[in-house]
């Protein structure tokens, strides 16, 4: 089977089958895609260890970031142990190729202060009624009162709240469900615009968006780039540089979290963290404000 062929049916495995993001299967699709580029009109069992390591190599001096280059390196490795499965070749050439080691970056963290500041501003702001306004304070407000991931938010409906428990139940990677906790100050924000705002909005819109809990200016629901838009306007000023998106509101929750005294496991438990090591980025940050705080109070530091 030629190449591309199988890299087709390969992408529509891992979206109905191993059922990954729509964002994990397209990258997926494109390193396939690029790597069917690197030797066109190929079979599958044509492609051996020197046709990768030299296609991973032109990606390097193209300038790809470390990151990149492990995802090609994963994409390939699952699409080889895939074709090996269905019989597509008789030998796996991804078993010997090495992947580069991601760098470690620290993820960008809102101050605690300043989020505080902005929200209570947007909170003032929300009072005069206009319904984007109440829906911005409250998108923000559960955006980190509940530290959910924006594919998250733009799939809540109404029934998925408890407004009286002050829970939410989201679906996360691998649709996957899980009830996530949220605090007064979001509560407040989401009666508000229940009530008053998102009633205005619905009436703009198609019927079909009767359910969904976040809605945009015409009615419908919200997609994640109308909700970066939201945050990245919403935290311009107070994470240095740009703004920031959804999940910058993510990595601040989770990080105030710990700062605040809050069990790891119970922060993997709200995140929807499969991996307690995944979580564990959050502690470094936590530590490093430690440290930072240590050397600006400590006479011999």
């Amino acid at each position: 089977m030629q190449l591309e062929a199988a890299a087709d049916q390969y992408a529509r495995y891992v979206r109905d089958v191993r059922r990954l993001s729509a964002a994990t299967v397209r990258a997926y699709r494109s390193d396939l895609a690029d790597l069917s580029t690197a030797a066109p009109g190929a079979d599958v069992g044509d492609v051996d260890i020197e046709v990768l390591r030299d296609w991973l190599w032109r990606a390097s001096q193209r300038g790809d970031a470390r990151s990149t280059l492990a995802r090609r390196t994963a994409a390939v490795r699952g699409f080889f142990a895939w074709a090996h499965e269905h019989g597509l070749v008789t030998v796996d050439p991804s078993l010997r190729l090495v992947a580069p080691k991601r760098g470690r970056a620290l993820p960008r963290v809102a101050p605690e202060r300043a989020l505080g500041e902005r929200l209570d501003e947007m909170a003032r702001s929300a009072e005069a009624g206009d319904p984007v306004a109440l829906r911005d304070h409250a998108l923000v407000e559960m955006l980190y009162g509940g530290a959910l991931r924006v594919s998250e938010l733009c799939g809540l409906d109404l029934d998925d709240l408890d407004r009286v428990q002050r829970t939410a139940r989201v679906t996360g990677k691998g649709a996957k469900d899980r009830i996530v906790p949220f605090g007064g100050s979001a509560a407040r924000a989401l009666d508000a615009y229940v009530v008053r705002g998102r009633p205005a909005l619905l009436g703009r819109g198609p019927t079909s968006a009767s359910q969904a809990l976040f809605l945009g200016a015409r009615g419908a629901r919200m997609g994640p780039r109308a909700v970066y838009d939201v945050v990245s306007r919403a935290l311009s000023g107070i994470t240095g540089g740009a703004g920031g998106g959804p999940h910058t509101l993510r990595h601040a929750a989770a990080t105030h979290l710990l700062d605040g005294g809050a069990d790891l496991r119970a922060v993997q438990e709200i995140l929807g963290h499969a991996s307690l090591g995944t979580t564990q980025i959050y502690t470094h940050v936590s530590h490093e404000r430690i440290a930072a705080s240590y050397r600006l109070a400590h006479p011999r530091a």
